[in-house]
């Protein structure tokens, strides 16, 4: 039996909370799975996991036994990586994941300079909206945007953004510009559901902080609709600041009710961290970091320029 196989699919499963979860996540038939965690347990001489309809549960033994199972494999990782040269040398493919618009408007002209700049190091960009688990993943490094939950990542922050409200100038002449939130009642809006409630929109912060009502005209489930709708003066749409950054700056569309905006979300590079850092890792955060911290302070500046000139 293949130890080290049969470790990994073990915690594979308890990750991924089912037996038949994990085997389409390894791309393995189900019964292969299934015989892999058998032997596994046959070897030990002791039950690692409770079946059940429901999914899988550890036992006592299975609990101790993965958490071992992590350390040795991420141990054999590490062993890995510095066998192939990434503690002498940035080499070797980097796997980096961003959300889809802040990716393609920033992550992506940064990742192809760095590639012109280190010839050895191939990289895989992930382009995908929601928390991708490092560990499980192998990704080296993501960009989060919002505030971090606890956790043992490793987190190098590079700037803010905004959480803004903005309209076409058409759209304003039309229905007037609100003054305050509790006037959007009387506003079409335009909400991408994955940024915030198609009854209500978050304002302000502390004590001030409170949920106002809004009316809904159109929702859509991407932010590049919102805008696209926003511009064509469907109504004002909800955003982060710099997913409006190019069209505050052309005039196509202008933040209103700043004053009651939220706090700023951080914006961070994050990565797992460990004893050693590949130098492909570092070479990549060292290089981002600074582009990533002009692109954030470029993008906030034209957005207060932008109202303040309305």
């Amino acid at each position: 039996m293949d130890r080290l196989e049969a470790m990994n699919i073990l915690v594979a499963a308890v990750e991924a909370g089912s037996l038949s979860a994990a085997a389409r996540h390894l791309r393995m038939p189900l019964a292969t799975v299934s015989r892999k965690v058998s032997d596994l347990e046959t070897v030990l001489r002791a039950r690692l996991l409770v079946r059940s309809t429901q999914g899988i549960a550890l036992t006592d033994a299975g609990m101790n036994y993965v958490q071992a199972c992590k350390r040795i494999l991420e141990e054999v990782a590490e062993a890995e990586r510095a066998a192939a040269g990434e503690y002498r040398a940035p080499t070797g493919e980097l796997l980096i994941t961003a959300p889809i618009v802040f990716g393609r408007l920033h992550v992506l002209s940064i990742v192809t300079e760095f590639l012109k700049v280190h010839g050895e190091i191939d990289v895989r960009l992930m382009l995908v909206d929601g928390i991708v688990n490092l560990v499980k993943e192998r990704v080296d490094v993501a960009v989060r945007i919002g505030n971090l939950p606890d956790s043992s990542l490793v987190a190098r922050r590079v700037g803010s953004v905004r959480l803004v409200v903005s309209g076409s100038q058409t759209y304003f002449a039309a229905h007037g510009i609100p003054e305050n939130p509790d006037e959007l009642s009387g506003h079409d809006c335009i909400t991408s559901d994955a940024l915030a409630s198609a009854e209500a929109w978050h304002f302000g912060a502390g004590r001030s902080e409170r949920n106002v009502p809004v009316h809904s005209r159109l929702v859509v489930n991407t932010v590049e609709a919102a805008i696209d709708a926003a511009v064509a003066g469907v109504g004002v749409t909800r955003t982060l600041s710099y997913q409006v950054a190019d069209h505050l700056c052309a005039g196509t569309l202008a933040l209103i009710l700043e004053e009651f905006e939220p706090e700023p979300w951080p914006v961070n590079l994050v990565h797992v961290g460990g004893r050693l850092l590949p130098l492909k890792v570092r070479a990549f955060l060292d290089f981002a970091a600074p582009r990533l911290r002009e692109a954030l302070a470029g993008s906030m500046v034209s957005g207060e320029l932008r109202h303040r000139h309305r």
